[in-house]
């Protein structure tokens, strides 16, 4: 069980991808059905389309541009957002998400979403979802010119939003942005061990971790 001393924590920031919303969208989308739609305007094989695009993706994963949809929109000639909408049944909140951000206000404690997503991205989601009135502010990295994988994303951060790295809790799927929030001097880091409802557990021991929000809740409603 982890265990936060929520005393000493003003701000949770909430990453949104694979942490709140189930990444099993994401790698669909971008494994199976840009693929897809991308063999078919190329009149390529799937599988030929899928090793394109997957050399494609690792050429910039991680950058800014790999999270852009009007990036991926002008490479492969496809629209993205019209692509996203025809799969948006599967965006989809992880459980006890709700349960969590509601004990948090109860608690006094500010929400504040911080994503990678594109705006067009984050749009559909937040509509689908309804989440939106949980959060105090929404950050998109998009909006902030560097993406959270660089450590100087997070001053940036500080700038338009002020907070104190010390007494905020940071919870994120990608070891890659929870590494650079640590060299920032994040004082509380929190990985999320199964962000795929579809696929394996993850195994790791670099950060503290939940496989569930619900491991959360005892303390905070203490």
């Amino acid at each position: 069980m982890t265990t936060i001393d929520w005393e000493r924590i003003d701000d949770c920031f909430l990453d949104m991808d694979g942490t709140l919303l189930d990444l099993h969208f994401d790698n669909h989308f971008w494994l199976e059905h840009v693929p897809r739609r991308y063999a078919d305007a190329q009149g390529l094989t799937l599988e030929a389309a899928k090793t394109q695009l997957r050399t494609r993706y690792q050429a910039i994963e991680g950058t800014l541009e790999w999270y852009c949809v009007d990036h991926w929109s002008r490479e492969l000639g496809l629209d993205i957002t019209r692509l996203k909408a025809e799969v948006d049944h599967l965006i989809a909140v992880h459980p006890h998400v709700v349960d969590f951000l509601t004990a948090l206000a109860e608690r006094g404690k500010r929400r504040v979403l911080v994503t990678n997503a594109h705006q067009k991205t984050l749009a559909l989601k937040l509509d689908r979802t309804r989440l939106a009135g949980h959060f105090e502010h929404i950050i998109s990295a998009h909006d902030l010119g560097l993406p959270k994988e660089d450590p100087a994303f997070w001053p940036r951060l500080r700038a338009v939003r002020p907070f104190d790295p010390a007494r905020t809790l940071f919870i994120d799927d990608n070891p890659r942005v929870l590494r650079a929030a640590r060299i920032f001097g994040m004082g509380s880091l929190l990985a999320v061990l199964k962000p795929d409802s579809q696929a394996p557990r993850r195994v790791q021991d670099e950060f503290p971790a939940i496989g569930d929000f619900a491991e959360l809740l005892p303390g905070l409603r203490a």
